[in-house]
């Protein structure tokens, strides 16, 4: 039995240390799966029916719109599936040229009016690495669309075997992020085009321009954001992509050990990204007695030939070209002589995040999708209010 000597040396001993207060939301915040957003009901005749060959919705009777189950509290490496982040994936094919590929997309419609933001991914990521940023701009902006490509030669978009299939050049590249903005308006019977906003990062960066650059979307384009590319740094880091390359493993025992190595080596800093992201980047070889099974899906050491196609006069395309310009960067390191010149005359909005890496919209999701939604209000022509004619003030008897 504790003597009343020892009672008092423990409480002055237990007073003594220090208070700690567990925050559940702060143990959970980085690593759980968020809720599940809520999409509006697609008004389009065929967005409600799964019988299109282009279209796959998933069933009901499958529950996979449900939120994933047995997420555990602590750090998970568990894959994310896409159906969290978008209503359905498109499966796009143009048949009047056969060297055309079949583009896979993900999708979510617009509501009424409400734009549509068409996301490029950079070299080597996928569609998917939009998917937790476009859930977050329709928190913001719920009327907001989000369709998300996977560029030839990556994700699960297909091409035939030649040569000209395996172009990866940017007119390549810009010819069908077009082809799959116009047949999905085809494949989701819009009778227009919605408000677009243009998305890219880095060299999605650079395909976007050029599209906009094409004007060939004519007034349906307000505006295009370019993620952590400019011309004078993507030059000159080529110099040392092959060195970044060779330190990259050839594979992974497993698809989480994938997962956990974006986030060891702080490739991508938001596990939920991460989580949603990587699978798309890998895929199982499925050769008999390889201890590293899970392959990357892209050979970037063979795009080497149009890595300088990609990048020279990005800069004079970004500032020439119509529409709103917004670019985002880890740093204003990365901004060369033509961009500084042009920001300090205004010719386009500029948001720095220092403490994002080079995936910024994976990095930071939030305040990513925030700079986007501010950027499609602030070019929305929607809202815009004239002022009345001077013949409608004088028939309704007005003074001018």
């Amino acid at each position: 039995m504790m003597s009343d000597l020892q009672k008092a040396w423990a409480k002055n001993r237990l007073s003594a240390l220090p208070a700690e207060s567990f925050d559940e939301r702060e143990e959970d915040e980085n690593d759980r799966v968020p809720e599940l957003p809520e999409h509006t009901d697609d008004d389009s005749s065929s967005a409600s029916s799964a019988s299109s060959t282009g279209t796959v919705i998933p069933s009901p009777s499958q529950n996979l719109f449900a939120r994933p189950q047995g997420a555990p509290r602590g750090r998970s490496l568990h894959q994310i599936p896409w159906t969290t982040y978008f209503q359905r994936e498109l499966f796009l094919h143009d048949p009047s040229n056969p060297h055309n590929p079949t583009i896979h997309a993900y999708l979510t419609s617009p509501v009424g009016k409400g734009p549509l933001f068409v996301m490029h991914h950079g070299a080597g990521s996928s569609g998917l690495s939009f998917a937790v940023v476009g859930d977050e701009i329709r928190k913001r902006l719920p009327t907001a669309g989000i369709l998300s490509i996977d560029a030839r030669g990556h994700g699960s978009t297909t091409t035939t075997p030649d040569g000209e299939s395996a172009s990866l050049s940017l007119e390549t590249l810009s010819a069908d992020l077009l082809s799959a903005i116009f047949l999905t308006q085809q494949e989701m019977k819009w009778p227009e085009l919605p408000p677009i906003i243009l998305v890219g990062h880095s060299l999605g960066g650079a395909v976007v321009t050029e599209v906009a650059k094409t004007g060939e979307l004519g007034s349906s384009l307000l505006g295009y954001a370019v993620l952590d590319v400019v011309e004078g740094s993507a030059i000159d880091a080529l110099q040392s992509m092959h060195s970044y390359l060779s330190t990259r493993p050839v594979g992974f025992p497993t698809l989480e050990a994938g997962i956990d190595w974006h986030i060891r080596t702080r490739t991508i800093r938001n596990s939920l990204s991460a989580r949603t992201s990587v699978p798309a980047l890998l895929r199982l070889d499925e050769t008999a007695g390889d201890p590293r099974p899970w392959k990357w899906r892209t050979d970037l050491g063979a795009t080497q030939p149009f890595w300088e196609n990609w990048f020279v006069g990005l800069s004079k395309k970004f500032l020439g070209a119509r529409g709103g310009k917004l670019l985002l960067l880890a740093g204003t390191d990365r901004l060369d002589t033509e961009l500084t010149i042009g920001q300090m005359q205004g010719k386009y909005a500029l948001q720095v995040f220092p403490e994002a890496g080079h995936f910024i919209h994976e990095d930071l999701p939030e305040k990513t999708a925030i700079s986007l939604v501010d950027f499609h209000k602030r070019n929305d022509r929607s809202a815009l209010v004239l002022p009345p004619k001077v013949g409608d003030l004088l028939k309704e008897g007005k003074k001018v």
